[in-house]
């Protein structure tokens, strides 16, 4: 069962306006959302970044959506902060939350003014956030010295079902490792072989059943060019290598990183067509190989359009997984029981 959800770019739009795509998205069809979650921008072309965590509560109120974001706990933030949250949205929403966690980027994380670790100790540091705020979740006062400290930290308000941790990746090798404790795996839409060694990966790690979400990052438009010029103002970042997406670590950084990106290069990365029809081909790529659902993110900034277009071309070709969703959820299945949700940038 294969389902679409609407991605929420904080980098690119105010807060306010981004719930109102939130809505529509809500409104149209989408069945589900996710968030970034940034200090900074990539870029200063896109010149926002809302906090997410407090978004995240209007836009769970104000749609029908579940809603799951990508974090690095460790170093901005404190891993029984993320637990306190994650919990308290998990109480108020029970079953529409999830929660994502990669190694970070410079670009958000280094504001602290803490030494940048490498990928492997940040790894290290990222799976002890996650016990921690396992334990947090069960009711546990947890004390932990290690890559982050705490000290007689408990929660005493949390939700019957706390969220599912899904391990954000970007390679096979942070796939097979997070197929053993995480709940499920997300990745970023790429070359369809790498994606297919990551989904095997994962599943060889451990991950069998558990869920598997993609982020789509496509740009629709009227037309090609179009799609493309958007593609290049808006996300051109997506033509860098990994490491540079992690270790650069400012807007400015970022676009004297890209002032040598060509066209070409942003194509190879991103999807761009004017055609729904060909968004939908490659969405039914992505179902066969196995992911249980597809956050759409056109970087193009005419998102009602991109909305109405793909609510009416799109979404009803996965209308009736939709419904048997919506079935079992009537019938008391919810997400969590049936294994499929107990709910950009370098995901690990």
């Amino acid at each position: 069962m294969t389902t679409i959800g609407y991605h929420c770019s904080h980098e690119q739009y105010p807060p306010s306006r981004l719930l109102h795509h939130a809505r529509l998205a809500s409104q149209a069809g989408f069945q589900s959302a996710m968030c970034s979650d940034h200090l900074h921008p990539w870029s200063e072309r896109q010149a926002q970044s809302g906090f997410a965590w407090s978004w995240l509560g209007a836009a769970l109120e104000a749609s029908r959506l579940s809603f799951g974001t990508v974090c690095a706990p460790g170093q901005r933030y404190h891993p029984a902060v993320i637990a306190q949250a994650a919990a308290t949205l998990s109480e108020m929403y029970p079953d529409r939350f999830w929660l994502a966690v990669g190694s970070g980027e410079a670009l958000n994380e280094n504001i602290t003014g803490a030494p940048w670790p490498a990928k492997p100790e940040r790894h290290r540091r990222m799976k002890e956030c996650v016990d921690i705020m396992r334990a947090l979740w069960a009711g546990e006062t947890v004390t932990h010295t290690g890559l982050v400290q705490v000290s007689n930290a408990k929660l005493y308000s949390r939700p019957q079902n706390p969220p599912a941790i899904f391990g954000a990746c970007l390679s096979p090798e942070t796939a097979e490792w997070m197929g053993e404790w995480a709940d499920g795996m997300i990745t970023v839409s790429q070359d369809r072989i790498q994606m297919q060694r990551i989904v095997d990966a994962f599943r060889a790690g451990g991950g069998r059943d558990k869920p598997m979400f993609l982020q789509v990052v496509l740009s629709f438009a009227e037309s090609d060019q179009a799609a493309l010029q958007a593609a290049c103002d808006q996300w051109r970042q997506a033509a860098l290598e990994p490491n540079q997406l992690a270790d650069l670590g400012s807007p400015a950084a970022f676009d004297q990183a890209c002032a040598a990106v060509r066209p070409a290069d942003v194509a190879d990365s991103i999807r761009i067509s004017s055609s729904a029809a060909q968004h939908l081909e490659w969405l039914m790529q992505d179902a066969e190989l196995g992911f249980d659902r597809l956050f759409l993110h056109n970087v193009h900034r005419d998102q009602e359009t991109f909305i109405s277009v793909f609510a009416e071309q799109v979404l009803p070709h996965f209308a009736s997984e939709s419904a048997a969703l919506q079935r079992d959820v009537s019938d008391g299945a919810t997400p969590a029981a049936r294994g499929h949700m107990v709910q950009s940038g370098p995901l690990g």
